[in-house]
Order: structure tokens, then sequence, then C-alpha cells
């Protein structure tokens, strides 16, 4: 049975807006179903005219893009809540892939739907707009991170991003998140070789500030990681739900 937006899990979560009755029937109706895919499993291929766009129910994934000599750029980890497939439906094709990391259920909504949501909803669409913006600011400091912070920093970065994101969606319990990508993953994000990720991550072991291990993330002091990071821990600002 798929879920109803009404009883959505996540609307309980409060990182996420509270919607209006109104903005809840209005997405119920856009929504076409539900997909189940499980570990591994494509969701969106870069260059494919997708037909449908996603909300991420269940599950966790990736974004990422193949160069030319089979290189991978890892653009972003998808979390529950996570809109997929914006590019596709307002660019008409995807600029990048999309993977599931573990078994997913996706919110499924029809492409072809997608502008006449926009028209008969503008509070809808401003939210869409938002997660828009908000991806592009998240890419501007994946950007720097890649360019301007050495290797500790960088991973430290993002094991940080990581960990808040988990702790506001309620997925962080006695300091320790379910971390199911590969050590591969945060490389190909990083811009860093393997072997330099894997000494990075065993330098914060040895500090005590973070261990990733068994899929399980465990950060014993966000405060100082942060500082190794080189950013300050500000407030998560809640976030549309779609």
């Amino acid at each position: 049975m798929t879920t109803s937006c009404e009883k959505c899990p996540l609307r309980k979560i409060d990182f996420f807006d509270d919607m209006t009755k109104d903005e809840v029937e209005k997405t119920q109706r856009f929504k076409a179903g539900e997909l189940t895919v499980d570990a591994g499993t494509p969701i969106l291929m870069e260059g494919s005219n997708a037909p449908q766009v996603y909300t991420a129910l269940r599950g966790m994934g990736l974004r990422y893009k193949l160069l030319p000599d089979g290189n991978r750029q890892v653009i972003n980890f998808i979390f529950p809540g996570d809109f997929i497939g914006l590019q596709a439906g307002m660019m008409g094709e995807m600029g990048h892939s999309v993977e599931a990391t573990t078994n997913m259920t996706l919110c499924v909504f029809d492409r072809s739907d997608f502008f006449e949501f926009f028209k008969s909803s503008s509070d809808r669409a401003f939210d869409i707009t938002w997660i828009a913006a908000t991806e592009e600011h998240f890419l501007g400091d994946s950007l720097t991170n890649i360019g301007q912070r050495d290797a500790i920093s960088s991973v430290a970065w993002a094991l940080v991003m990581l960990f808040r994101r988990a702790d506001a969606l309620n997925m962080v319990h006695n300091d320790e998140m379910p971390l199911p990508f590969k050590q591969q993953d945060l490389a190909d994000a990083l811009g860093l070789s393997l072997v330099h990720t894997n000494k990075t991550l065993a330098r914060l072991r040895s500090r005590q500030l973070a261990a990733w291990a068994d899929g399980k993330l465990t950060v014993h002091d966000l405060g100082e990681l942060a500082q190794v990071a080189g950013i300050e821990l500000e407030e998560m600002k809640k976030r549309p739900l779609i």
C-alpha cells in the first residue's frame, strides 16, 4: 500500500516545514504512486529524459556524474525527504545520475504534471524553488571544499554535514548514525584518492573525533570536528517537504 501524504512519516519530523491541509491535498493529487528499489539500482541516468520525479521516502542514495575517463564525481548524498529529478523536471533531461545505496522507497510524481503543480500552488512552487536554491548553495560549499580545504578539513566538513543532516532527521542515536556509503563514495565526493581518504579518516579516529565502521558513523565531539573543518555550527534551517 502506498503512503498517503496526510500520514507521511516525514511530516512528523521537526526538520520539515509544516504543511497546510490544502498543501497536503495538492501534493497528494500530484503524487502518482510509490516505487520500491533495491540497493544499487539506478534511479535516474545522466542524459535521460525521465518521465518522473521523486521524493525519497525511505532509504539513502547518491547523486553523481561519470567522467569520460571513467572516474566519478559524487555530487551529493541523498537522505529521506530529498526531492530527486528536479533537473529533468525543469530542463527535460538529467545532468547527473542517481543511484540507490540502500533499499529505497520513493514517492513518484509525473513530470508531465510538474508545471501544472507550479501553477496551481504558488506556495508549493516556492518550496521547489527553495530546494533548488539550497542545493545550489550546498554545491558552492562543496566546490570550496574541494578547491581550498586540505584533506583533513575536507573529510571533517563532509562528516559534519552528513551527521547534522542525519541528526535533523532523527537518525542519530547515542552519537551514532547509519552511514551505508563506501569510503570510495566519500573520496569521489571530495576529489581525494581512496588511500588518502582512509588515512585521513584514521587520523580523525586517532584524535577520537569520529569513527566510521560497519556502516555506522560515530561522532564523539561534533564541535571539535567542526573546528577541524573550519566551519561554525549554525542552526539547521527547516526545509520544505514535497
